[in-house]
């Protein structure tokens, strides 16, 4: 992998902009669609990009991305698509600090998205991002660079596509070939699933362990303090339902902590997991807690969870797993089931436009 296919006529000929690891072009690939290239600022994100998928990663920054690179990538192509999901770290929950200081340069990568569609003018674009973005006027800043698209956007539910993760993410198509829509879930024909049939064959781990045949089946060491605490966990519950409240952190007892229940929790075999972030393999971050076993989710279990495939390598062999870069990664990833649920889409739009050009020939 990680080379540059050939292209044919009626193919669609994809650029991934914030490519990360890969998960949207994983996805859209596993759906027919030749993604020819991802861009990403982050070095680590090159091994996974280009060892899990036929194309090239390009350590750049968007926003020095030109026009006549995106031509070169695409060539002959008749029918080019732009996609990407620019960071959305001014609703993150981990960023809330300094978020005043910051203000705008938050949204540039957006706008340097949407410069990219204006002046490359491909057939098809596709955006993923946090739903909140919907309320903040970058939002309406993009669209109108997509002057002359039809267009679909509206918040996906991605349990119903059958991510087996609570995530709803703000989806966008937009078209020059013809009227476009997401398929709904019953098109996209996948079933709702649980933790139990994502993760529960996994081999078992303890914390801080790390299994023989798969690094990335890693998960973080637990002080004793909190391996008191995971043992006082319940699924479902939260550290108000602790028998020993004594171990309950001296900053959740003020009324301030109060909002913050799910911290130390753990997973629930019979229902998707919570929304898979940057933390993930923390216990203390959220309800990460494997749901029997006393210790954080692992590595891999996060990247099933957000619907990589199990043999999706993220770190080359021989190479030390450092569980904050690749959970970065993998929290940082869009999930390779809304990479597919576009693919499919994008498709069966293209499929649809062509079989109407056919009848009316």
């Amino acid at each position: 992998m990680g080379q540059t296919q050939k292209t044919s006529k009626n193919e669609i000929v994809g650029v991934d902009l914030f490519s990360g690891a890969g998960g949207l072009t994983h996805g859209m690939y596993l759906q027919g669609i030749n993604v020819v290239a991802g861009i990403d600022i982050d070095p680590s994100c090159r091994y996974p990009y280009e060892t899990n998928n036929p194309a090239r990663f390009i350590q750049k920054s968007v926003e020095d991305v030109t026009v006549q690179e995106l031509a070169d990538f695409y060539k002959n192509a008749q029918i080019r698509l732009l996609a990407g999901c620019a960071p959305c770290q001014p609703f993150s929950t981990y960023s809330q600090r300094g978020r005043a200081q910051r203000g705008g340069e938050d949204w540039k990568l957006v706008l340097d998205f949407g410069r990219l569609v204006r002046d490359t003018q491909p057939e098809l674009v596709t955006m993923e991002n946090v739903p909140q973005l919907l309320q903040h006027n970058v939002f309406q800043e993009f669209l109108d660079f997509l002057e002359g698209y039809q267009l679909w956007y509206g918040v996906v539910d991605c349990v119903e596509y059958g991510l087996p993760q609570t995530r709803r993410r703000l989806v966008l198509l937009a078209s020059k070939l013809g009227s476009i829509r997401i398929l709904t879930p019953e098109e996209f024909g996948r079933a709702r699933r649980v933790v139990r049939e994502a993760i529960v064959d996994l081999p078992p781990l303890e914390a801080g362990g790390q299994h023989p045949d798969d690094p990335l089946h890693i998960s973080s060491r637990l002080s004793e303090l909190n391996l008191r605490r995971i043992r006082q966990a319940r699924p479902g519950k939260t550290w108000r339902d602790w028998e020993d409240q004594s171990l309950v952190a001296a900053c959740h007892r003020k009324a301030t902590g109060e909002t913050y229940p799910s911290v130390y929790g753990r997973m629930e075999w019979e229902q998707p997991s919570p929304t898979i972030t940057t933390q993930c393999f923390g216990f203390g971050n959220g309800r990460f807690g494997h749901p029997e076993q006393d210790r954080a989710i692992s590595l891999r279990e996060a990247a099933i969870l957000q619907s990589f495939p199990r043999n999706y390598q993220f770190v080359a062999p021989g190479q030390k797993v450092n569980l904050v870069k690749v959970g970065r990664m993998i929290g940082n990833a869009v999930p390779v089931m809304i990479g597919e649920l576009v693919g499919k889409s994008l498709r069966h739009h293209v499929n649809g436009i062509q079989r109407v050009d056919a009848s009316s020939a």
